[in-house]
């Protein structure tokens, strides 16, 4: 026997009847299910549940509530100071990869070694000309002047000493390739020979 047009038949043999949406918005079907809903929702026996455990009024709408005010502002200036120093130990935490390029590069006199060794000497150089503008943007938000080199100046003082310790391992490096005159034999051009001893046989 044949379906008619709004009537499906699925697999398993069952008839689904199908109503387009003007139709179902139009039954009566529709606004006792709307009404129902409705109704379920904004019954007070739902609203009346006793709440979870730990669930409490007051810290549910003090953490919706938006914070405003001094409080935003603190937060932003810790995290601020955070990001600071961050910046301050940046490059510490880079140093133990160019040790292991260091390493990697052998002790020979060469133009890869060479290479690094001078980016490792000329990096410190570039970071501490730098510092105040790569620290103005973690500035508190009452500086006055951002780029001033005393605001930040615990972070600032941190960064200096993070960028001469990269500093003196570059110089370690120099000098186990022999590149820094620190042996006696590199100044045998301005030391004066003594004059002999004049011994007189008779």
């Amino acid at each position: 026997m044949p379906l008619p047009n709004n009537v499906l038949q699925s697999p398993s043999g069952i008839a689904f009847r199908v109503m387009d949406y003007a139709s179902l918005e139009s039954s009566s079907k529709y606004r006792v299910f709307q009404h129902i809903t409705s109704d379920t929702y904004t019954s007070s026996r739902w609203r009346n549940l006793p709440p979870p455990p730990g669930f409490s009024k007051s810290n549910a709408s003090s953490s919706k509530a938006p914070v405003k005010g001094s409080g935003s502002t603190a937060t932003y200036n810790e995290l601020k100071v955070k990001r600071a120093w961050d910046a301050a130990l940046a490059p510490v935490k880079a140093l133990p990869m160019q040790a292991f390029m260091l390493y990697m590069s052998g002790g020979g006199v060469q133009i890869f070694s060479m290479g690094i060794v001078f980016m490792l000497l000329l990096t410190p150089f570039k970071n501490l000309a730098g510092m105040n503008e790569s620290f103005a943007q973690f500035a508190p938000t009452n500086s006055k002047n951002p780029k001033a080199l005393t605001t930040l100046p615990l972070q600032k003082l941190v960064f200096i000493a993070c960028n001469l310790l990269t500093l003196g391992v570059g110089l370690w490096k120099c000098r186990s390739m022999g590149l820094l005159p620190t042996g006696s034999g590199d100044w045998l051009a301005f030391e004066k020979r003594s004059v002999a001893p004049e011994i007189s046989l008779y």
